[in-house]
């Protein structure tokens, strides 16, 4: 369960000093420090439970999502967000793991998520094609269709049967929000093969 540090205080005013008592908290293992404020009182729950907890708004996307869905043969082991308005890539560690954030366009922040709930938490997780968009939008511009291809399949390790197995037509829709050659690249490539039926 997640506590705030008002939270704990209110809990805790029989102490004369109950911030001392918060600190013998967590030397204890009683409560665990997620970030400035937060506290977590379940060691075994998975870190991508508190992702929007660390640094929001924020959605889990880039590695983490393509991981979650099996897209790529990787375990990942950080938990990369998408946050908007930031200017700047944030990094932050507890025990639960290492945690990133960087930067989407506005327009397509809050487009293509999904609310998951599960044992009591919340956490906000792209959608397999908005994190491809994600991830594209990161990575230096290709010059060409071919480096794209090589970058997705090669780079990325994005399993091609299961690429093509998506909704094509959301990325479609969503590429051109992000204005930028890779996404611009990506929608031409996508055209040509459910152009040529290489997309069943």
């Amino acid at each position: 369960m997640i506590y705030t540090t008002t939270i704990l205080l209110e809990q805790l005013t029989q102490y004369r000093n109950p911030m001392a008592k918060i600190s013998n908290m967590i030397k204890k293992k009683e409560i665990i420090p997620i970030v400035k404020g937060f506290y977590e009182t379940d060691f075994k729950i998975p870190g991508h439970y508190l992702a929007s907890i660390i640094y929001g708004p924020s959605y889990l996307s880039f590695e983490f999502a393509l991981s979650y869905y099996g897209l790529i043969p990787e375990a990942v082991y950080h938990f990369t967000s998408a946050t908007f308005n930031k200017r700047r890539r944030k990094s932050y560690n507890n025990e639960f793991g290492h945690y990133t954030y960087r930067d989407v366009p506005n327009r397509v922040f809050s487009l293509a998520t999904i609310l998951y709930q599960q044992n009591g938490y919340s956490f906000v997780l792209a959608k397999a094609e908005k994190a491809i968009c994600d991830i594209l939008y990161t990575f230096e511009p290709c010059s060409n269709q071919s480096e794209l291809k090589s970058l997705l399949f090669d780079f990325l390790r994005i399993d091609y049967n299961q690429f093509f197995e998506l909704d094509l037509e959301l990325i479609l829709e969503l590429a051109p929000y992000y204005k930028t050659r890779n996404l611009q690249l990506l929608v031409n490539y996508l055209k040509r093969e459910i152009k040529n039926g290489n997309n069943s």
